[in-house]
């Protein structure tokens, strides 16, 4: 399989099956959910229908339950361990997408009244300081080892956007004062 063909949702597959051993497509939707959901979203539709994409093109082994609900289980074969370590080899030169909702009603503001303004920044700051919270009580509780260092980098990087974003938008609570011509 040609590493064009394998997009993000790809890799993210076979990192977390690589990680955290052979999963259903709903264990990894979990997966996702307690890791890099926080940071990297997608529609997790995509999470059932590419581990099969995968296992055809014989990156990940399919297993079948007999009977019941036979549901399938994928584990990371040699092929899928390569494609996974050249595409770690690779340099990321590509830029940063943010994509933010609230960046972009703030970006057309000009359009709303003060009270929707002043609703969009108090909920916007408020959302951002309850997933500052969140990520601050997820390192709390994480037992750093060789393997989970990597996983604690990433979540300070989400603990610094917060903080971040936290004091952004408090600014831009500043702007909102009456009379400000400032905005």
């Amino acid at each position: 399989m040609s590493s064009r063909t394998l997009t993000p949702v790809s890799y993210l597959v076979l990192g977390l099956i690589a990680e955290r051993g052979p999963a259903t497509p709903y264990e990894l939707k979990r997966r996702v959910a307690g890791s890099v959901g926080h940071f990297w979203t997608f529609p997790h539709s995509q999470l059932y229908a590419e581990p099969a994409r995968l296992a055809r093109e014989g990156l990940l082994a399919e297993q079948r339950e007999p009977a019941g609900r036979r549901r399938r289980t994928y584990r990371l074969t040699d092929a899928g361990r390569g494609a996974l370590r050249r595409w770690l080899a690779e340099p990321t030169t590509g830029s940063v997408e943010l994509r933010d909702p609230g960046l972009l009603k703030l970006f057309f503001a000009g359009q709303a009244d003060d009270e929707e303004l002043a609703r969009l920044v108090a909920t916007q700051e408020a959302a951002h300081r309850a997933r500052l919270r969140e990520y601050e009580r997820i390192e709390s509780g994480l037992a750093v080892d060789q393997r989970s260092r990597y996983a604690l980098a990433t979540l300070r990087m989400g603990l610094r956007h917060e903080q971040a974003a936290v004091s952004f938008w408090r600014e831009v609570s500043g702007w909102l004062l009456p009379g400000d011509d400032a905005a």
